[in-house]
């Protein structure tokens, strides 16, 4: 390969029959400049090609790989065996690929399967800040690369929303981590919340951004907002134009971006007419990358790499954030209704405490029910 772009054109490519059938095409022509590949979805694949690996391999050697995890629930409050058994397949994965950076989502699962869960939000407190922390250094001393955190497009409350980039900022900060900004998470809080783009963008630690995410989502009806309908991050859908107009707006303002990825999951492109849109959308994300990145300096070496000192000790823990998280994915999970799971909160231990249950907006605890309820089933 020729030397990698100051920004690269980016695919999300997993071992999945139709995102490969979609992407084929892109990858055959030259025009996948990077790819980003989740390293820890392959619990469902016994084996893995050789000529998958293959490919893997081609892009780390030139230094544009990226390994992007789902499963880490980076902000759970009891450190689990699964999650140490993740950290050791990240270990196992970086010492195989050339990954130039890794990174993973904010939030905690509710589910209890490992491998299927809804990340949700966790409150802006001390403690979530020093779980996140340590949890980021591990991160970082098993990728052995630059790590990054991915904003959550899901809040339970405007304040949640607005405060979310300056958290994200401080989680990163002691392991010189970078923001993967995703547009479309963007957009589902822009349009939940009825937050104006330089209201909410300004908000956000621009200068770590690394990495941008663009892809589409859903609609859901919410009986208690009849005004308005709920935007989902499903990533089952093309890009909406409402993204492509963030994209434009957002790349001037991110000096040391590097990747611009399209992401779709494989059941959204079961047949050729949406695997065709997808090509569209990744040729109209390329050539919005092409205009910007003309006389863009190149990257720095070295940028955003983690401290040489690793985590020491135990992993942190917190009993009452674990026991308020079990509760309240115990509570969205089974509570039939929403007042049902009002009620059930307000006399549990969220109630009066950092969570701030008391300013939920009521359309987005029954999202979050609905979130839940569907990954529990």
């Amino acid at each position: 390969m020729e030397a990698a772009p100051t920004i690269c054109a980016t695919v999300a490519c997993n071992l999945d029959a139709h995102i490969l059938a979609a992407t084929y095409p892109l990858l055959e022509a030259g025009q996948v400049e990077a790819l980003e590949w989740s390293f820890d979805a392959l619990y469902a694949h016994e084996q893995v090609p050789a000529w998958f690996t293959n490919l893997l391999h081609a892009y780390g050697e030139a230094g544009r790989l990226v390994g992007h995890g789902v499963f880490f629930s980076l902000l759970s409050g009891r450190w689990s065996a699964e999650q140490q058994q993740w950290l050791g397949q990240l270990r196992r994965a970086a010492t195989k690929f050339r990954f130039d950076h890794v990174t993973e989502h904010f939030g905690f699962f509710t589910g209890q399967n490992f491998h299927h869960g809804a990340p949700l939000p966790v409150p802006y407190s001390a403690r979530a800040l020093r779980i996140g922390q340590d949890r980021l250094r591990r991160l970082a001393d098993a990728a052995r690369c630059p790590v990054g955190l991915e904003n959550l497009a899901f809040a339970y409350s405007l304040d949640e929303v607005q405060r979310h980039g300056e958290f994200l900022d401080e989680l990163l900060r002691p392991v010189n981590g970078f923001l993967i900004l995703d547009l479309h998470n963007l957009y589902c809080q822009l349009h939940n919340f009825a937050v104006p783009y330089d209201e909410l963008i300004a908000r956000y630690p621009l200068d770590r951004v690394r990495e941008i995410h663009i892809s589409g989502g859903s609609w859901d009806d919410s009986p208690l907002l009849p005004t308005r309908r709920i935007r989902r991050d499903t990533h089952d859908e093309a890009v909406p134009e409402e993204v492509f107009e963030l994209l434009v707006q957002t790349l001037p303002r991110c000096p040391r971006l590097k990747y611009v990825v399209l992401e779709q999951l494989g059941s959204g492109l079961a047949t050729a007419e949406s695997q065709a849109r997808f090509r569209h959308d990744f040729q109209r994300m390329r050539t919005l990358v092409e205009q910007h990145r003309a006389g863009r300096p190149a990257h720095q070496p070295g940028a955003f790499q983690p401290p040489a000192a690793g985590p020491s000790g135990p992993a942190a823990e917190d009993a009452g954030l674990h026991e308020q998280q079990r509760q309240l994915a115990r509570i969205l999970e089974t509570a039939p209704s929403y007042a049902a799971a009002w009620q059930q909160l307000q006399a549990s231990p969220l109630a009066c405490s950092d969570w701030q249950i008391e300013h939920w907006e009521p359309h987005m605890l029954e999202t979050a029910r609905n979130i839940a309820r569907k990954w529990k089933q």
